[in-house]
């Protein structure tokens, strides 16, 4: 029976924390089987296509994409399902960032949108191995379509603005828990998990068949949906109450284990 598997890439796969950004060679060959044994790959994240290494797009160890937490669903390279943010919401939010002084990024597909003055946030992804220079630094923002926004300012919560942000009809998203300095926010009624959903019904697979395999909070709503939930060791308490298996640590190759031992049943 064919399955879908679908992985958060960032303490899923790789560990930026440790700056490991690379995907482990036992779990790049645990990833090769399953495509090996004609199940279907997908990666699920957060990030947009901008962010993706191309280890993830080029290698073929993957034929599918949920990105931007479902703002965009590719397969085999086509764009199934894109769900961009009204103009309107984009100018508004843009509009109070810059008058705080708060750094912002514009996520669309395939490009993103970086103002060459914020060096807070190039700096962020240039220390995580993301590749800036196919950000677009120069842009009428009348002109941009975004599925994602996100911020970077100096003072937790940037005064106020990111609860004012996160309080908009129609938004959700999240606030780094630890220095309050960083949000994402993107649309509320897209997640992960509307993403799966999307793919499995254009793959006429269901949800029994699904897996997915993740370490944070945007991976809530996606355990909460496939058929079966495999939670990193380096998850925090709330995911790991959905799980089904919980694996050992992105340190420890957790995602190998789980392949093996869960899916195709070899140990």
């Amino acid at each position: 029976m064919t399955k879908a598997i679908f992985f958060d890439i960032d303490g899923t796969l790789i560990n930026i924390r440790k700056h490991h950004t690379k995907i482990t060679l036992p779990v790049k060959r645990a990833i090769q089987e399953l495509r090996a044994a004609g199940h279907h790959t997908f990666i699920a994240s957060g990030r947009p296509w901008a962010y993706l290494d191309p280890e993830l797009t080029e290698s073929g160890l993957f034929d599918g994409f949920v990105i931007m937490n479902g703002a965009v669903v590719i397969l085999d390279g086509e764009v199934i399902f894109r769900q961009d943010m009204p103009a309107e919401t984009i100018r508004d939010m843009v509009k109070l960032a810059e008058a705080k002084g708060v750094e912002y990024i514009l996520e669309s597909h395939p490009y993103v949108y970086l103002r060459e003055e914020f060096k807070g946030l190039e700096n962020v992804y240039r220390n995580i191995d993301i590749d800036v220079e196919k950000f677009v630094r120069q842009f009428d923002l009348s002109n941009v379509k975004a599925g994602k926004l996100e911020f970077l300012c100096d003072t937790p919560g940037a005064d106020g603005l990111f609860d004012k942000l996160l309080s908009w009809p129609g938004v959700t998203g999240l606030i780094d828990p630890t220095l309050l300095k960083y949000m994402e926010l993107y649309a509320a009624d897209i997640s992960k998990a509307t993403g799966i959903q999307r793919a499995l019904e254009y793959m006429n697979i269901s949800i029994e068949n699904s897996y997915a395999f993740g370490d944070g909070l945007n991976d809530l709503e996606m355990m909460g949906t496939v058929g079966h939930a495999l939670v990193m060791g380096n998850a925090g308490p709330e995911l790991k109450a959905l799980a089904e298996h919980v694996l050992p640590t992105v340190d420890e190759d957790g995602v190998a284990e789980g392949i093996y031992r869960y899916i195709l049943k070899r140990l």
